[in-house]
This record gives C-alpha cells, sequence and structure tokens, in this order.
C-alpha cells in the first residue's frame, strides 16, 4: 500500500525545511562578516592641489602600519599609486592611541566652524575596534588631541613621501638624491618628519652605494642616525 503523507505532515517538513534554510543563511551571513578586533586608528587626507593628493595612514594597537598615497613624483608624472607597510615606533603607537582616547574615540564633530578659515583638505580621523567604529572629519579643528594627531600623522606622511621619492631617484636620478636628502635632513632638524626609522632600509642603500656622491651617502648616514 503506497505511502500518502497528510496535509498536517506536509505543512510540518515544509516548516522544517523553512527553518533549516534559514538557519543556513543566517551561518553564512555571520561567517562573511569580519569584526575587527584590534583596535586600530586610520588617518585620511584628500587634497586636490597638494602632493600626494591622497593618503590613508592606519596603525593597529600593536604598532603593525600601513600607508597608502596616490600623488606625482615628478610634476610632469601622472599620479602613482605607492604603499608602504612598517612597524611603528612604541612612543608613537602609544600616543596615537592616547590622543584617540582623549578625543573620545572621534564619536563627535570635531570640524571648526566659526568663521571662514583656508581649505587645508578634508581630513579623516577614524576609531575601530570590536565594539565600536567612530569616524571624524574636518578641515580645521580646535580640539588639542586632534591637532596632535593630525601633525604626527602629517610628518608620517611626510617621511614616507620621501621613501617614495628617494626609492625612485636611487634607481633613475641619482644625481637628485643630493637635494632631496638635503631637504629631508632639514624638515628632520625643524621636526616636520617622524618615524625616520621606517625608511632606514632605503636610507642604508644609499648610505652603502659607492656609487654615490660621498656628501650624499653622509646625509644618509646622519639620518640614519636619528
Amino acid at each position: 500500500m503506497p505511502f500518502r503523507r497528510t496535509s498536517a505532515q506536509t505543512i510540518l517538513l515544509a516548516l522544517i525545511l523553512l527553518v533549516s534554510a534559514g538557519s543556513s543563511a543566517q551561518n553564512q551571513n555571520s561567517s562573511s562578516i569580519v569584526v575587527p578586533t584590534i583596535p586600530t586608528v586610520t588617518f585620511t587626507l584628500d587634497f586636490p592641489i597638494s602632493v600626494p593628493e591622497h593618503y590613508s595612514l592606519r596603525v593597529t594597537q600593536d604598532g603593525k602600519a600601513s600607508y597608502e598615497s596616490m600623488g606625482k613624483l615628478t610634476p610632469e608624472a601622472d599620479g602613482d599609486p605607492f604603499s608602504y607597510d612598517f612597524t611603528m615606533s612604541e612612543e608613537n603607537r602609544a600616543r596615537i592611541f592616547e590622543l584617540a582616547a582623549q578625543a573620545k574615540y572621534f564619536e563627535s564633530d570635531v570640524d571648526y566652524k566659526k568663521g571662514h578659515l583656508a581649505n587645508t583638505g578634508k581630513k579623516v580621523l577614524a576609531y575601530q575596534d570590536g565594539q565600536i567604529q567612530h569616524e571624524t572629519a574636518y578641515n580645521y579643528s580646535t580640539n588639542s588631541a586632534v591637532q596632535q594627531l593630525t601633525k604626527i600623522f602629517q610628518n608620517i606622511s611626510a617621511t614616507l613621501e620621501f621613501a617614495r621619492r628617494l626609492q625612485y631617484f636611487h634607481r633613475y636620478q641619482r644625481l637628485a638624491l643630493e637635494e632631496e636628502l638635503k631637504r629631508m635632513e632639514e624638515m628632520a632638524k625643524s621636526d616636520s618628519v617622524d618615524e625616520i626609522q621606517a625608511v632606514a632600509p632605503m636610507l642604508q642603500e644609499i648610505a652603502d652605494d659607492k656609487a654615490i656622491l660621498n656628501v650624499t651617502r653622509s646625509r644618509a648616514v646622519r639620518l640614519l642616525a636619528k
């Protein structure tokens, strides 16, 4: 005698299949969502008339840092992407997260809106971890912690843009290294660059290259000593 499924059995089976499908889809969706657990601070600048016109610097609480920018190596060149990974110094790493805490992890608007100010580029500070995610955009801020963070990140960007140019000049225009390293030394004296140790391998290559003028190699050595 053939088996005949009753209406109640059919409805029950359909409900079981529906619940199973929903549970499977939920598991797939939850597995595809990656929630960052390591606290991370990111600084981004977009300023079309500057060089570079865009850059982003990201640092995690364990000191791992990454830099990306879009700029020109020479006035005649097209914009080229540049990326650089490095380990941030303990001093700056700790200071950045201390200042982020002082700025309440960027949960509120910090942009100064009183009066007319010159445009110095759109800046964005962001913080995220496993529980919170905030960001704030500004041109200029009177918040002391934000001001200090802006200076730190801009100084690090200046250092890494020197790395970008030194890498290019060492390969294609060695005579241009002298002027570039001279400018880098001057900016180091005026506290306008930071994290010089991040580009130490590049400076060491220049210092060891006997095909380069001694005065230029000496500049690389002095920067390494910093």
